[in-house]
C-alpha cells in the first residue's frame, strides 16, 4: 500500500494482533479455571448445560449470547483510514466488554484483576490506532482524505 511505505505505522497492527491473541488465550484460561471442577447439579443450574452438551468443559470462544466466535469477527476493507476507524471500533467494543465484566466480578479479585489489565490494555490498543490515524491523515491533503481510498487513488494533489 504506497500510503504506508514511509509512515511509522507499517509494522504495529501486527504486534497489537498478536497481543489480542493473548488477551483471548487470557480469557480462556480464566474460563477454564472458574469450569474445570464444575458438578453437574452446578453445570445445570448455571445454564452452562448446553455448552456442556456440544464442548464438555472444554474451550470454545463464543459470545456471551452464544455465538461461535468465526473469521466474520475480523473486518477489512482495505482502506488504510476506513480500516484504522474499525481498529479504534473494536477496542472501544472490547473495553466496554470488560467493563461489563468488571461489573459482575467485582468480589472475585482473581477474575476482576486480570481482566482490568485487559481493558486498560484495550485503551492503549484504541490510542495507538488513533496515533496511526492522525499519521496517515497528516499526510494526505485535508480538503480529501475522505474522499478517495489513499491505497489505491493516489491522484496529484491528494498527498502532501
Amino acid at each position: 500500500m504506497p500510503i504506508l511505505r514511509n509512515f511509522r505505522i507499517c509494522n504495529f497492527d501486527t504486534d497489537i494482533g498478536t497481543e489480542e491473541l493473548a488477551h483471548l488465550e487470557m480469557v480462556a484460561t480464566i474460563v477454564h479455571q472458574l469450569t474445570k471442577n464444575l458438578s453437574m447439579e452446578q453445570i445445570e443450574e448455571s445454564g452452562f448445560r448446553n455448552y456442556y452438551v456440544d464442548h464438555t468443559i472444554g474451550i470454545w470462544p463464543q459470545a456471551a449470547g452464544g455465538i461461535p466466535f468465526n473469521a466474520c469477527e475480523f473486518q477489512s476493507k482495505g482502506d488504510i483510514i476506513t480500516d484504522l476507524m474499525e481498529d479504534m471500533a473494536a477496542e472501544q467494543k472490547a473495553r466496554s466488554t470488560y467493563d461489563n465484566i468488571l461489573r459482575l466480578v467485582r468480589d472475585e479479585p482473581d477474575v476482576y484483576e486480570p481482566i482490568k489489565f485487559l481493558r486498560a490494555r484495550e485503551v492503549v490498543h484504541f490510542q495507538r490506532f488513533g496515533e496511526a490515524l492522525r499519521i496517515v491523515q497528516d499526510r494526505l491533503n485535508e480538503k480529501n482524505f475522505y474522499a478517495f481510498n489513499p491505497g489505491f487513488d493516489c491522484c496529484e494533489g491528494n498527498m502532501k
